[in-house]
C-alpha cells in the first residue's frame, strides 16, 4: 500500500477530480424541507486536502455519493446542503452543479479558474456509478488532469467515481494519488496489516460472527490475541456449549465458531460474565451473571465487569490494539458500560504510547459518544473499508492509485 500522496504529484494549476466522502447526516429526508447538514465531521476531515490543493492553485471538481437514492428523482439526497456547508468551512464560494456529467458540467469546468471549487451532483444519481460504467468513468476523467482520492470509506467499492475514473485519468497520462485523509488511513491500517508491533491485540465485537470470519482468520496469522465481545460472543459461547437463553445467536455460524476456537486455542478470549435482560430495551430489568448461568428467558446484551477486567489484563502490555465492533449494545445506556470502559482504557493506553486503531463504523461511533476520539492513535473513517483491508483484501479504490 505504498501509494503516492497528493504531495508526490504535480497539482499546481491543474484541474483535480477529488473523490471525497461527504455522505453526511441530513436534517430531513423530506424534499420539501429546508435540508441542512447535521454533522459536518466528514466534510471537515477533507479540508486539509482541499486547502492544500487550493494553495497550489488547483481547480477543484469534487464528487461524492450521499445516502441511498434510487434515482435522480430522490432530490432529498441532492448535494446542495453539503455544498452550502463546505462553502462556509472553506470561506469561499462552492459552485454546486445539478448533474454529475453532461454538457452543463463540461461547460462549467471549462469556465472555471484557478482556486474555484465545483461540486458535482450526487454520484449515485447516475445509474452507471455502482456499475462502474466505463462511459461514466471516462466522462468524469475528461473533466480533470489528475485524480485525488480522499474517500477511504468508499475505497472498497469498485464504482465509477472510486475506481473507474482513476483508471481513465491514468490512461490519458494523469496522476492518481491519495489525499491526506486517505494517506492517514493507509499509514495506520497498513502498519497493522504488513508490519504490526507486538504484542498485538485485537478486540472484536458487533452483532455477527459471520461478518468477521475472514477477519478473525487473518488476525490469527498476525495478532497475538483476539478478545471477543458483543453479540458475536454469544455464538462463540454457544459453540462452547453454554445456555444462551434468548440471546442473539447465529445458529448457522456455530460450526464456524467451533472451528475458529479450535484453530485459535487460548489466543481467542471470550467473556466470563455478561449483562442479561428480558428485552432489548433501556428500561428492561438487567443483572450480571456468569456465562454458565444465563437464564433461559434472558438475553445477553453486554459483557460484564469481570470480562472487562479480564480484557484489561490481556491489553496491559500491548503495543498495538485494533478495535472493530462494540462489546455491548452501547446505544442503550444500561448495556454501554463495557464499551465505554474499554474505550477509556484504550485512550489511556494510547496516551502511554500504545498504537490504538479504531476500525470505523460502530466502534468509531462508540468512541465518539464516549468523547475519546481525539485521544486514540487513529479512528478510521470507513467501517466496511477498514474491515476488508484488515481481512487482507486489496481495495479497488486503493489499487487504482499510483504506486510510489
Amino acid at each position: 500500500m505504498n501509494k503516492k500522496s497528493v504531495t508526490d504529484i504535480n497539482v499546481r494549476n491543474k484541474r483535480v477530480l477529488v473523490r471525497v466522502d461527504f455522505n453526511v447526516p441530513l436534517s430531513s429526508k423530506n424534499p420539501e424541507d429546508n435540508i441542512t447538514v447535521t454533522d459536518d465531521t466528514r466534510i471537515r476531515a477533507a479540508l486539509p486536502t482541499l486547502n492544500y490543493l487550493l494553495d497550489q492553485g488547483a481547480t477543484l471538481i469534487l464528487c461524492s455519493h450521499l445516502g441511498r437514492p434510487v434515482s435522480a428523482a430522490d432530490i432529498q439526497f441532492s448535494m446542495d446542503p453539503v455544498a452550502a456547508r463546505l462553502s462556509e468551512l472553506l470561506d469561499r464560494p462552492v459552485t454546486k452543479l445539478d448533474e454529475v456529467v453532461g454538457d452543463s458540467v463540461t461547460a462549467a469546468v471549462a469556465a472555471a479558474q484557478s482556486g474555484d471549487v465545483i461540486m458535482l451532483e450526487n454520484t449515485r444519481f447516475e445509474p452507471g456509478e455502482k456499475k462502474n460504467d466505463p462511459m461514466l468513468s471516462q466522462a468524469l476523467a475528461d473533466l480533470a488532469d489528475v485524480y485525488v482520492d480522499d474517500a477511504f470509506g468508499s475505497a472498497h467499492r469498485a464504482h465509477a467515481s472510486t475506481e473507474g475514473a482513476a483508471q481513465a485519468i491514468r490512461a490519458k497520462g494523469g496522476a492518481c494519488a491519495s489525499g491526506f485523509l486517505m494517506q492517514k488511513e493507509l499509514d495506520a491500517l497498513g502498519m497493522a496489516v504488513s508490519n504490526p508491533p507486538h504484542p498485538y491485540v485485537a478486540i472484536m465485537g458487533g452483532a455477527k460472527i459471520s461478518d468477521k470470519i475472514k477477519l478473525i482468520e487473518n488476525l490469527l496469522d498476525s495478532a497475538d490475541m483476539i478478545l471477543i465481545g458483543g453479540g458475536m460472543a454469544n455464538t462463540f459461547l454457544k459453540a462452547q456449549g453454554y445456555e444462551m437463553g434468548t440471546s442473539l445467536v447465529e445458529a448457522d455460524a456455530v460450526p464456524e465458531a467451533t472451528r475458529l476456537l479450535a484453530l485459535a486455542g487460548d489466543r481467542l478470549v471470550l467473556p466470563v460474565d455478561v449483562v442479561v435482560a428480558d428485552a432489548f430495551s433501556a428500561d428492561a430489568d438487567h443483572r450480571t451473571v456468569p456465562v454458565d448461568a444465563i437464564p433461559s428467558d434472558k438475553m445477553a446484551l453486554d459483557i460484564g465487569p469481570a470480562s472487562v477486567d479480564l480484557f484489561a489484563g490481556k491489553l496491559a502490555d500491548a503495543r498495538l490494539v485494533i478495535w472493530n465492533g462494540p462489546t455491548g449494545a452501547f446505544e442503550l445506556a444500561p448495556f454501554a458500560r463495557s464499551t465505554f470502559a474499554l474505550a477509556a482504557l484504550l485512550a489511556d493506553a494510547a496516551d502511554s504510547g500504545t498504537a490504538v486503531i479504531i476500525g470505523g463504523g460502530d466502534s468509531a461511533a462508540a468512541v465518539k459518544k464516549a468523547g475519546l476520539t481525539e485521544r486514540m492513535t487513529h479512528v478510521s473513517t470507513g467501517g466496511g473499508a477498514s474491515l476488508e483491508l484488515l481481512e487482507g483484501k486489496l481495495l479497488p479504490g486503493i489499487a487504482a492509485l499510483d504506486d510510489k
